[in-house]
């Protein structure tokens, strides 16, 4: 059942440094709804408090002594599936932290490479929001259809010639619960795919780049993380690096993203309103705007230029959503054209790029590639 204001959140804290174990719950216990029960050094330790206090919600460490992290996270989801988890992961750990939410981690945040610093109290409204819409989401108490490996098909051999001009531009936008579900949709994608994908990712810097190799590895088409001037093309997937803004731009030989480190929009950078805005400008008709599960509303305003310059605009439904909280704005706001399920989307986003263009339907006139 969803947490109302009334009830109070009880979090187990697990992390092997005292330290943190004295900051965190600091951290939590400013939202007056969030109480921490207990602290635990290790997964051992963890396990026992779990059975015993039967938590909320647990924020996790992965680097453990004794039981790690990975492996209290497997008893968890054998023992105690209920009680969502929410990662504590340093930088360096990227690798274990996609692995974990693969596992079925509700989401994550990164811990500041010094904790002593300002920037730990910078996280806290982030810890706190992830905290209670993991508690509120139903999906921690089934299974998650993009975790079953059996549902994911083996990928199909990648084009062995150089891609081309795209058919459309897919712009993506996507946060909580995004990691599993954006696997799930990319390995559905057939390696001929005609469009190009552009994605943004609520994610910190540090992260995207191993996000971006392990969705290469799981999908037939090339995946990587975006650098100012990369080529917009058919079958390629370009993942917007965390701190960072993503744009696109035309240019009479070929489409390309630029990156930027502008303020933060709506609290994020990436955001997605800054990628869709410029995708509006530039591609009009030629693009597809995907809004996808989500905290928050970032997405949402972009969407509707989108859908103002001509372009198909989709957003996930509530049923699939791990958060529905940035489609449901979009939908709420008629920006939406289509609300389609995780299981659809790959097939719907076939449908709707159609064939690749060729190259000389490529130097049409576009839209200006001004207002960057």
């Amino acid at each position: 059942m969803p947490v109302t204001p009334s009830k109070m959140i009880r979090v187990l804290v697990v992390d092997d440094s005292a330290l943190m174990r004295k900051l965190i719950p600091q951290l939590l216990e400013r939202d007056t709804s969030i109480h921490v029960i207990a602290t635990a050094m290790d997964g051992e330790f963890a396990l026992k408090k779990i059975a015993e206090l039967r938590p909320d919600a647990i924020t996790l460490d992965l680097e453990m002594p004794r039981m790690d992290g990975i492996e209290t996270l497997r008893q968890i989801m054998t023992q105690h599936r209920e009680v969502p988890v929410v990662v504590v992961s340093a930088h360096d750990g990227a690798s274990l932290t996609f692995k974990a939410l693969h596992m079925g981690a509700f989401d994550f945040i990164a811990k500041p490479r010094d904790v002593l610093s300002a920037a730990m109290g910078e996280i806290a409204g982030d810890l706190i929001a992830k905290i209670k819409a993991a508690v509120s989401s139903p999906f921690q108490r089934q299974p998650l259809p993009m975790l079953e490996h059996a549902l994911l098909p083996k990928p199909k051999r990648r084009r062995s010639a150089p891609a081309g001009p795209a058919s459309k531009l897919v712009a993506i936008g996507i946060s909580t619960g995004g990691p599993n579900s954006l696997e799930y949709m990319l390995a559905h994608l057939p390696g001929d795919f005609p469009g190009a994908i552009l994605v943004v990712q609520h994610m910190p810097a540090g992260f995207t780049d191993t996000f971006a190799r392990r969705l290469n590895e799981s999908c037939a088409l090339e995946v990587k993380e975006a650098q100012s001037g990369d080529l917009i093309t058919a079958g390629r997937v370009l993942i917007c690096p965390g701190d960072r803004h993503i744009r696109v731009r035309r240019m009479p030989l070929s489409d390309v993203v630029l990156l930027s480190d502008d303020p933060r929009v709506n609290g994020h950078r990436p955001s997605v309103d800054v990628l869709f805005h410029s995708v509006a400008q530039e591609f009009g008709s030629d693009a597809i705007g995907l809004l996808m599960t989500g905290m928050g509303e970032d997405g949402a305003d972009g969407l509707g230029h989108m859908k103002d310059a001509g372009a198909i605009t989709i957003a996930q439904d509530e049923a699939s959503c791990v958060v529905f909280g940035m489609p449901r704005v979009a939908i709420e706001r008629g920006y939406a054209t289509r609300v389609v399920p995780l299981e659809a989307m790959a097939s719907t986003l076939v449908t709707h790029c159609g064939i690749q263009r060729s190259a000389k339907a490529e130097s049409k006139p576009g839209r200006p590639a001004g207002h960057l």
